[in-house]
This record gives structure tokens, C-alpha cells and sequence, in this order.
């Protein structure tokens, strides 16, 4: 029976990733089949609990999913020995509104699966206080069971003894302390953690983290604090129509942000999915019904895209006949320019009227529900959509006839209403799920 645990913290930038990552090679060292998931929208982190344990990852979301959509997927783990759950920003921090089956909290997870917190601590410029904050969270929700504390980045010797003692008198376990150790910092840009495949040593770094805390951490403890966890069969499985019955999907660095899950569930429906790479100058395939551009890093490759002749001519031949559809960074590029950060402007496809800038950078973050005013590829007008919208863009243009009415996780209508323009379609936000 697999033992089921949350990583969490009291905010971001703790060390959440890094410790889901080396227990869960830690444990893969010692010959157990770990499974990890993100709880939340994140959709890099994913990839990496993929090179830590071997087996894929998905993000299960308590605002854009339904309890039997989460059922389903965590299900994946009931061949694994240890189930792991990795948090996004702090435990309670969701959205004001409740959507499908809570606020997006990490904590709706732990509750509605039953495992148990292991807060990772970060008492940098404090001591005491480190054991209220961890009390606090320990009593909010009733709901939310704590299995204990690993602390990270202690100062010293002394300052470990500090808090282990105020978090004892808590009452509250301390499973190990991780001095600071630069040598498994991951790497960062402007949407997060550099991604796991264009990172070379990421199995070393990996490597490193499972050996360091396997040095400072009780990982049979942690291991005995998780719950046992007998997995109910879902009801149903996700409620996806795949957006064509053979997908061309652009892959490659500058189009990489789409959701595991989705195709996973385009490929369960029965759909064909077949790469191919715009940095490398590929076309579409040319026998399929439909071409989906993820989103990605466009602005770090707009001159190679701008450049890619065979590419782009092929996508607007693709498009003459077919649907083509781009979310946040494949919607830039389906646009008129794209001007990177340097003030530079690139020429793109021209499919939309679409255009924007990263000259002037400005971040648009949150969940997205969209009304569909027109059809996209696997959706009909009327169709509401649940997804999430994280990029630095700047509007210059956005002329086409809008593709849906798009609210905020408030209820506030947005201006990144998308795009409509002959057989071309595009979303700033990333499809998560349709409401059923």
C-alpha cells in the first residue's frame, strides 16, 4: 500500500522543489517506486519529478479540477511505494473564490487525499518564531494533519538547537536541518526554474540534493510519518476531447509549457501526436488535422523564429486548411511581432493580428475562465475553460475578433480575451480543464 505525503511551506522560494526532489531520488536509491505530483498550476516543476523518480508527473489543482479529475490522476500512484505531493507557494495560499472543489491550496490536496504536511522551514533571521509560524499552520484547518518540519538553511549549530527546541516544546517533529549548500541551488529565470531538459547536469544536481539530505535528514522517519494510502477508484476519468484525431504539437525550447495531463488524456482519447521543432525550422506534419502551439520561451528565440522561413510558411500553408492553435507563448507567435527585451522587434507568423512586446515587461499571473464566443479546436462556443495565465507580455495589438469572455479567479473580466482569425485561435492562458 503506497504511503502518501505533502511537501509544503509557509511561502515560496523555501526549498519545497529541492527537497521533493532529493527524497524522492533518495528513496528511488533505495529501491522504492516513488510517484510525485504539483499540487497547483506549475507546470515546470512537473519535469523534474520525472528525472528524480522516472516516472511521470502531473499537476492536480483543487480550483480548475474536480475531485474525480484529482481521483484519476492520482491513481497513477497505487503501484508506487511512496507518493509524494509537492505544494505550490505557502500551504493555505489559494484564490479568494472557491472554484471546482477549493481555492487551488495546497492544503485542499492534503485534506481531500488524507496525507499528512512535511513543512520545509526556512528560520533564516529568527529562531523562536520559526516554531509559532509552524504551530500556526499546524492548527488552522482541522482538516490538515502535520507530520513535521525539515528546516533549511540553518545558520549554525547553535541555531538549529534554537528552534528544534521551540519546535518540540511545540510538540512538533524535526526530521533533519540543511545547512546552506549552494551546490543544489536550481537555476531561475523571469517564469521560474529553468527547465529540467535544458538543464545537462540535472541528474547530478539531483543526485547531489538526495545525497546532502539524505547526510541531514531522518528519511526512514519521514517515511514513517506518511500515511498509508489505499486509493479509491475514480469515477471518471478527465473530461477531455482532444483538439484533433492527429496532433501536430511544436516541442521544443521555446514550446514546452503544456500541461502532462492534457496529453496524456489527448492520447487516452485516442489522438496521434507527432513533434516537431520551429527552432529547427520543421513545418507541421503535413497529415495532421491539427496544429497546437504550447507555450514556452518565444521571446528568448524570437530571432531563430523570425528566421525559420521553412517553419513559418509551413504553418501558414497548415492554416490555410486546417486548425492551428497557440496558448501564451505559441499565441505570440502566431501574431503579427513579437519585441524582445532588447526593444527588437521579430516578425512572427501572422496567422493573428496579435502583437506584443517584452520591452516593457509586465507580469500577468493568475487562474482563467473562459466562455468560449467562438470555437477552438476540441471545444465549441459555449464551452467553459479552466486555466492558468503566467507571462511577462505586453498588448501592443490584439485586433482579431476575441475568442472568449475571460474572468480572473475574482470573477473580473480580463482583456486577454484570445484570439479569432480564419482557422487560427489563441489563449494567453494554458488549458487545465473544461468544466464538466
Amino acid at each position: 500500500m503506497p504511503a502518501g505525503l505533502v511537501i509544503s511551506a509557509p511561502a515560496s522560494g523555501v526549498g519545497k522543489t529541492t527537497l521533493t526532489l532529493a527524497l524522492a531520488r533518495a528513496w528511488r536509491n533505495r529501491g522504492l517506486n516513488v510517484q510525485c505530483f504539483k499540487s497547483g498550476p506549475d507546470y515546470i516543476d512537473p519535469a523534474f519529478h520525472a528525472a528524480a523518480t522516472g516516472r511521470a508527473s502531473v499537476n492536480v489543482d483543487s480550483w480548475a479540477m474536480d475531485r474525480g479529475t484529482i481521483a484519476h490522476l492520482v491513481g497513477r500512484g497505487t503501484d508506487a511505494d511512496v507518493v509524494l505531493a509537492e505544494g505550490s507557494m505557502g500551504l493555505f495560499d489559494g484564490v479568494a473564490a472557491r472554484g471546482v472543489s477549493g481555492t487551488g491550496a495546497t492544503a485542499d490536496i492534503a485534506e481531500m487525499l488524507g496525507w499528512p504536511v512535511l513543512l520545509v522551514i526556512d528560520p533564516s533571521r529568527q529562531a523562536q518564531t520559526a516554531a509559532a509560524i509552524a504551530a500556526g499552520l499546524r492548527d488552522y484547518r482541522a482538516g490538515v494533519r502535520l507530520a513535521g518540519v525539515v528546516l533549511n538553511r540553518v545558520a549554525s549549530p547553535r541555531h538549529e538547537d534554537v528552534v528544534r527546541r521551540a519546535l518540540n516544546d511545540a510538540g512538533i517533529a524535526v526530521f533533519g536541518a540543511l545547512p546552506r549548500h549552494a551546490e543544489i541551488s536550481l537555476p531561475k529565470r523571469h517564469l521560474g526554474l529553468v527547465q529540467a531538459e535544458e538543464q545537462a547536469e540535472i541528474g547530478k544536481l539531483i543526485d547531489e540534493a538526495a545525497r546532502f539530505v539524505a547526510e541531514h535528514v531522518d528519511l526512514d522517519a519521514v517515511l514513517r510519518s506518511a500515511a498509508s494510502w489505499s486509493p479509491q477508484p475514480a469515477a471518471s476519468g478527465m473530461n477531455v476531447t482532444p483538439p484533433g484525431q492527429h496532433i501536430a504539437l511544436a516541442r521544443d525550447a521555446a514550446f514546452s509549457f503544456i500541461y502532462p495531463h492534457m496529453l496524456e488524456a489527448w492520447r487516452a482519447a485516442g489522438a496521434e501526436i507527432s513533434t516537431f521543432s520551429p527552432l529547427a525550422d520543421e513545418a507541421p506534419d503535413a497529415s495532421a488535422d491539427v496544429c497546437w502551439l504550447p507555450g514556452g520561451y518565444p521571446e528568448l528565440h524570437a530571432g531563430t523564429i523570425a528566421a525559420s522561413a521553412r517553419f513559418r510558411s509551413g504553418l501558414r500553408a497548415f492554416a490555410d486548411t486546417r486548425p492551428v492553435h497557440g496558448e501564451c507563448g505559441g499565441y505570440m507567435v502566431l501574431g503579427t511581432a513579437l519585441t524582445d527585451a532588447d526593444g527588437i522587434r521579430h516578425e512572427m507568423t501572422g496567422l493573428l493580428g496579435l502583437e506584443t512586446s517584452f520591452a516593457k515587461r509586465r507580469m500577468h499571473l493568475g487562474y482563467r475562465l473562459a466562455a468560449l464566443a467562438a470555437p477552438m479546436p476540441g471545444h465549441q462556443v459555449g464551452a467553459r475553460l479552466r486555466g492558468h495565465e503566467f507571462h511577462y507580455s505586453t498588448i501592443i495589438a490584439q485586433p482579431d475578433t476575441p475568442l472568449a469572455v475571460v474572468h480572473d479567479a475574482t470573477g473580473a473580466v480580463i482583456a486577454e480575451t484570445g484570439s479569432r482569425r480564419g482557422l487560427a485561435t489563441g489563449t494567453f492562458f494554458h488549458l487545465i480543464a473544461e468544466d464538466r
